[in-house]
C-alpha cells in the first residue's frame, strides 16, 4: 500500500488457458469445472486469494464465489463456500511463464482437458500447465513495493522511471498489452518498455514479459530470465541482474482513476488550487495544480475531486468551495449533470457551483446559466480500452463494425474536441454511428461522442445522435440505447 493512500492494489483476476488453448470454466450447475471455454467471459474468470499466514498458499475463487479444490483421489470440485485444506494450492511457475498448480495437501498437480480434469499427476507435463490471461482492466498505475513510488514516463530521458510520489497525470498511466501469453508495458505516448530500459515503437521479444506472482505481488520476467526492477537514483525501470524476484522486483497494479481539468465557461480560465485552499478558475495553463482526480462513490454515485496534494474539494461556510477535506464526507460529494459539451456541478447543499467574477467557485446558484457551466476534459486516457458486461470492445474480423464480447481488446486513440471526444482506430479511421445504429470504425471524418462518468470505474458513451452505445445480445456494439443500463456501461 503506498504511503499516500490514494488507491488500493487491484484484486488479481485472470483466466487459465490449458495446453489445448481452452479456458478453465466454472459452471453454475453442480459447481462443476471443465476446460472447454474458447474465450474469457464471466465463467472463465478466477480470483486469486492468498493465505495470510504463509504468503505462498493460494486459493482460486470462481465467479460464483466458490473455491476450487481437490480430494486425496484427485477428484476436482468447485463448491466450497469457504476455503479449506483441500482448496490450498501452490503456484509452480515455469520458465515460459505458465503455471502448474499443486495441491498443497496431496502434492499432486492439477490438469487435464475438457470435462476430464483431475489433480492426481505426480509430475508436470503439458496437461498440467496453464497460461495466465489477466482479466482486470489493462490500464493501471504501477507501484514499486520497495521504493513506494510509481512508474511514470520521463519524456526528457526517454525512459520509464519509478519516482512518482502519487500516480498523477497521463505520464503515470501504464497499459498492459497481452500477446501470446506474455505482456508488454505501453506508455501513454504509445511506446513499449524494452528490457534494457529504452522505449521503442514496436512490440518485440525484448518488450515481452511473463507475469509471476510472489506473495500476491507481480514480477515481470524478460526473455533472458531477468526481472524488471527500478535502478539508480531516478529508479529507471529495466531488467536487473536477478534471476529470482525479490522485494525490489515486486510491483502492485493500482486502479487508474480518471483525472480531469475544468475550464469555466464565463471566463475560459482553468480551475486551480494554485492560489491556496480556495478553488478558483483563474489560470491560463494546465498543470498538476489544475488537474483533479475524479473518484465516484460506489454507493451514492456522487463524485469527489482530489487535488494532487491529496485533499478533496469540499463545501464550506457561505457556499465557498475549498480543498481542505482530507477524507470523504457529505460536503465533498458533488453531482455532475451532463449538458452536452458542458457540465454543471451541484454541491451537497443542493446549489449549483458558480464561478464568481474573481474566479472563486461557490455553490450558491439555484439555476444553471453561463456562470454554472464548465468544460471538463479527461486527460489520462489518450488510449481507450473498453470492457462491457460481456467482454472487451474489439474490431470485428470481417467487417467495419465492433464486437463487445471479446476476451482480447483493441486499443483506440481518444481525442478531445470542445467537450466531446473522437475515437480513432489503429487504421486511422474514426468511429461513427451508421443510419442503422451500428457503431462502425471506418469513418474518414471524426464524429462526436460524449463521455458520461456515471459509476465507479464505468462510463456511458453518448453518440451525436443522442443515443448511448450498448452491447446487444449478439455481442455487437450499437449506438441506439435510449437510456443507460448494464449493457451501456463501460469500464475504461
Amino acid at each position: 500500500m503506498p504511503t499516500n493512500g490514494l488507491n488500493k492494489a487491484l484484486k488479481l483476476q485472470f483466466g487459465l488457458i490449458n495446453h489445448e488453448n481452452r479456458y478453465l470454466t466454472a459452471e453454475a450447475f453442480g459447481f462443476k469445472v471443465n476446460a472447454s471455454g474458447s474465450s474469457m467471459k464471466k465463467k472463465q474468470i478466477w480470483s486469486l486469494e492468498h493465505n495470510d499466514h504463509d504468503g505462498q498458499t493460494v486459493f482460486l475463487r470462481s465467479h460464483l464465489g466458490r473455491y476450487l479444490g481437490s480430494d486425496k483421489d484427485g477428484k476436482v470440485s468447485c463448491g466450497a463456500e469457504r476455503p479449506d485444506a483441500d482448496c490450498r494450492f501452490l503456484i509452480v511457475a515455469q520458465s515460459d511463464g505458465r503455471w502448474a498448480l499443486q495441491s498443497e495437501s496431496y502434492l499432486r498437480y492439477f490438469g487435464g482437458s475438457a470435462d476430464y480434469l483431475s489433480c492426481f499427476s505426480q509430475t508436470i507435463g503439458e496437461p498440467e500447465l496453464w497460461s495466465v490471461h489477466m482479466a482486470l482492466h489493462p490500464q493501471a498505475s504501477l507501484l514499486s513495493i520497495t521504493r513506494k513510488r510509481y512508474a511514470q514516463l520521463s519524456k526528457s530521458e526517454g525512459e520509464m522511471s519509478v519516482q512518482g510520489n502519487i500516480p498523477w497525470g497521463v505520464a503515470s498511466l501504464v497499459t498492459l498489452v497481452y500477446m501470446e501469453g506474455k505482456y508488454s508495458l505501453k506508455t501513454c505516448d504509445g511506446r513499449f518498455l524494452c528490457n534494457d530500459g529504452k522505449l521503442v515503437k514496436e512490440n518485440a521479444p525484448a518488450t515481452a514479459f511473463t507475469l509471476e506472482l510472489k506473495s500476491g505481488k507481480l514480477a515481470f520476467k524478460d526473455c533472458n530470465g531477468k526481472y524488471l526492477t527500478p535502478i539508480g537514483p531516478t529508479g529507471t525501470l529495466r531488467s536487473g541482474r536477478c534471476s529470482k524476484p525479490g522485494k525490489d522486483e515486486q510491483f502492485d497494479l493500482e486502479e487508474s482513476h480518471p483525472q480531469v481539468v475544468f475550464q469555466a465557461t464565463n471566463n475560459n480560465r482553468f480551475v486551480s488550487v494554485k492560489q491556496g485552499v480556495s478553488i478558483s478558475a483563474n489560470q491560463d495553463m494546465e498543470t498538476d495544480m489544475e488537474t483533479f482526480q475524479m473518484e465516484i462513490d460506489k454507493e451514492s454515485k456522487k463524485c469527489m475531486f482530489r487535488t494532487n496534494g491529496g485533499s478533496y474539494w469540499t463545501l464550506v461556510s457561505h457556499g465557498e468551495i475549498q480543498s481542505t477535506a482530507t477524507d470523504k464526507e457529505r460536503n465533498t460529494m458533488f453531482d455532475i449533470e451532463w449538458r452536452g459539451r458542458r457540465v454543471s456541478l451541484k454541491a451537497s447543499n443542493g446549489k449549483y457551483v458558480t464561478t464568481k467574477k474573481n474566479g472563486q467557485l461557490s455553490a450558491v446558484s439555484d439555476t444553471v446559466g453561463g456562470d454554472e457551466l464548465f468544460l471538463m476534459k479527461l486527460i489520462n486516457r489518450p488510449m481507450l480500452i473498453l470492457r462491457g458486461e460481456n467482454g472487451f470492445v474489439c474490431h470485428h474480423k470481417n467487417a467495419n463494425t465492433l464486437d463487445c464480447n471479446r476476451s482480447v481488446y483493441d486499443i483506440f486513440s481518444l481525442f478531445f474536441s470542445d467537450g466531446a471526444y473522437h475515437i480513432q482506430s489503429v487504421s486511422g479511421k474514426f468511429w461513427h454511428v451508421s443510419n442503422s445504429g451500428m457503431v462502425c470504425s471506418d469513418g474518414d471524418k471524426p464524429e462526436d461522442f460524449f463521455l458520461e462518468f456515471l459509476e465507479h470505474g464505468r462510463i456511458g458513451i453518448k453518440g451525436s445522435n443522442g443515443k448511448y452505445l450498448r452491447g446487444d445480445k449478439g455481442g455487437t456494439l450499437k449506438g441506439d440505447g435510449a437510456y443507460v443500463d448494464s449493457s451501456a456501461l463501460w469500464e475504461y
